[in-house]
């Protein structure tokens, strides 16, 4: 059912507490990566210790087919790359997903030399704190990110990890295929069924339904505010999201992660996805939360500087509150006390 609004003369809606059909689960988007530079061990560790359920690595691979986890396979704002004149002449353009991009690509690396590289803070404006940590970490593969999650998988805490595939169509078009080498590697790791701790996410569909075909492992089928799917297998995630889309995608997928203006945008009414999707038996984990008040609702900043933290804990519990089925957050101790706090209250009621 939809989440019953109240409203008062002069105050904003409010929402009656609506249960998900799973419950609520903290992904660590990137990692730790608030706090710091994303996909990093660092990043992904100390989510972990900060109690998230899931850790998120982006997949790309290199020139051996090695999965690594970065945001993109153009690595040239997530490493210090450009500082080393040996890989000067692999600077290049390319055309990926429909739009050029120039600079470093992990598919023309070798794994070993990706691990002379360092990561660097994606946004050092925003996140200046992180910068600090510039040169301090590697490049993980993604065994070292399956090694992380299962050392951690200790006394009764089971640590799950949420891999999202990068461009498979345009890796498939270069001759590096990503799904069986990645069901391979989940298998190998001892994972392959629904209750496993792994779900596959891809903003791309061909890939899913592949990927449904290969493994038992939950698939995610990401979607974003506007635009489609780069492999063109949808018209646009606008029509993946009418109750005829939902339907179809249940078809090959566990649930959504759609971007959280999709569900609520701002301090806007919330619209009827949390339930469409529900009525379809899809899951629902929106990304993604972040505490600076650049990302939050107007109501929800505090004060006027963008990169400044405001209330995020507040916006995780609307949208907990309208039934979401989990969340990505770059911080996740924020995350994790917002979700322990719901459920604190709901046992309470």
């Amino acid at each position: 059912m939809a989440a019953l609004l109240l409203v008062s003369p002069g105050a904003m809606a409010q929402t009656v507490p609506v249960k998900p059909l799973s419950s609520p689960i903290v992904i660590a988007h990137r990692g730790a990566s608030g706090l710091r530079p994303e996909h990093t061990i660092a990043s992904y560790t100390l989510a972990i210790e900060q109690g998230a359920d899931f850790i998120e690595p982006d997949l790309v691979l290199t020139k051996d087919d090695v999965f690594v986890a970065r945001h993109e396979n153009d690595i040239t704002g997530t490493t210090d790359v450009a500082k080393h004149p040996e890989f000067a002449a692999r600077r290049t353009t390319k055309v990926i997903d429909g739009e050029t991009h120039t600079g470093w690509f992990t598919e023309d690396f070798t794994l070993a030399e990706l691990k002379t590289l360092r990561a660097i803070e994606r946004l050092p404006k925003v996140r200046p704190d992180n910068a600090k940590y510039d040169g301090q970490f590697e490049v993980p593969t993604l065994a070292e990110v399956i090694a992380l999650a299962k050392k951690h998988s200790v006394g009764g805490r089971i640590v799950g990890i949420y891999p999202e595939t990068k461009h498979p169509t345009y890796f498939a078009s270069i001759g590096h295929p990503m799904e069986a080498r990645l069901v391979a590697q989940l298998q190998a790791a001892g994972w392959s069924k629904p209750s496993d701790p792994v779900f596959i996410q891809s903003f791309e569909v061909n890939n899913l339904k592949q990927l449904h075909t290969m493994t038992g492992l939950r698939l995610i089928q990401l979607m974003d505010a506007a635009g489609a799917p780069a492999d063109e297998a949808a018209p646009s995630y606008a029509a993946m999201i009418t109750p005829e889309g939902l339907k179809a995608v249940a078809a090959y997928a566990y649930g959504i992660g759609p971007n959280k203006d999709m569900i609520q945008r701002g301090d806007a009414a919330p619209s009827t996805l949390v339930a469409d999707a529900h009525a379809a038996g899809l899951r629902l984990h929106p990304w993604t939360f972040r505490a600076e008040n650049m990302f939050l609702p107007p109501s929800l900043r505090i004060g006027t500087d963008p990169v400044a933290r405001g209330k995020l804990a507040e916006e995780i519990t609307r949208f907990l509150n309208l039934g979401i089925d989990g969340f990505f957050t770059d911080f996740a101790y924020i995350g994790v006390d917002a979700r322990n706090a719901q459920r604190a209250k709901a046992k309470g009621q």
